[in-house]
């Protein structure tokens, strides 16, 4: 047990120092972005946000290989590029997922951009690297609350526009959790979810972004994470030492442009037929799921 201790608490002084020591040119990046005139001078700066970005995720790969003993078992990241642009879609089990993605995919594609619940913009030192990110902060209604306010209706579609207006001039990585939530067995239940590994997929968001960004996107990467055997662990445990192996299976896809070119908020037709594509997803990945088990 005091083992375990020992490998937490430095691991995570060696990650507050990384994020420390990096956050301030960062934040001065992101500063300048704001202040500086013409286009081509914001573009270097938000270049330098993430350049800085992918070498703060790089440090903190190298002190996990350096202190814990978990396997990263990636497939499927032959031919990706970070000149691209790249829808990414994963389920959730875990905050293990976001340690996951970026020992798989970071400088090998754009660094990755999430969508996060609004009240994280008040998580220290991260909340700040969120806003010079340009990471859209999400205000989620529920349906009885917009039942009771008609007017913030359509308001996360509106937000998810005007976050990928900005991202139209760089190479970029959108990253989205289809399920909108970590998986559980009790959350499946409530659901009745047809997928026995998987809760039901939200296709709004992957909608509203391949609206606005489909022509620029060059591919799906379709990211299932598994944890081996029957638990699926919490970030202690990743910290602590305690997870031996994470599989990261990535399938590239490719976007059809019919993806695109309808009105997801007006059009049922068109709302079912993205519905069907994202249901397929889902089930070709509640398969790979059992099958790397």
């Amino acid at each position: 047990m005091i083992r375990k201790y020992l490998t937490a608490s430095a691991l995570l002084a060696l990650m507050l120092i990384n994020t420390i020591v990096l956050i301030g040119p960062m934040l001065l990046f992101a500063l300048l972005r704001l202040l500086l005139p013409g286009k081509r001078l914001k573009q270097s700066c938000s270049q330098a946000v993430m350049w800085i970005a992918e070498h703060w995720a790089e440090i903190n790969k190298g002190i996990f290989a350096l202190l814990l003993p978990t396997q990263w078992d990636i497939r499927g990241t032959e031919g990706l590029r970070r000149d691209r642009s790249y829808l990414v879609i994963s389920n959730h089990q875990s905050w293990v997922d976001i340690p996951a993605l970026v020992e798989a995919l970071n400088c090998k594609v754009p660094y990755f951009k999430f969508f996060l619940k609004k009240e994280l913009i008040w998580v220290p030192f991260l909340g700040l690297a969120f806003w010079a990110l340009d990471y859209p902060f999400m205000k989620r209604y529920s349906k009885e609350y917009l039942a009771r306010h008609p007017e913030k209706k359509g308001e996360d579609l509106a937000i998810t526009r005007r976050a990928c207006e900005k991202f139209r001039d760089l190479p970029v990585t959108i990253t989205n959790f289809l399920e909108g939530t970590r998986f559980s067995a009790e959350k499946r239940a409530a659901q009745n979810s047809p997928y026995q590994h998987l809760l039901q997929p939200k296709a709004g968001g992957v909608a509203f972004v391949l609206a606005v960004l489909g022509e620029q996107l060059d591919a799906l990467l379709d990211v299932t994470i598994v944890y081996p055997g029957d638990h699926t662990p919490g970030f202690w445990e990743l910290i602590s030492g305690q997870v031996p192996k994470v599989i990261i299976d990535i399938q590239s896809r490719p976007l059809a442009p019919e993806l695109w070119q309808g009105d997801y908020a007006n059009d049922p037709e068109f709302r079912q037929q993205m519905h069907q594509w994202v249901a397929r997803l889902w089930e070709d990945k509640d398969r790979r799921i059992a099958e790397m088990r």
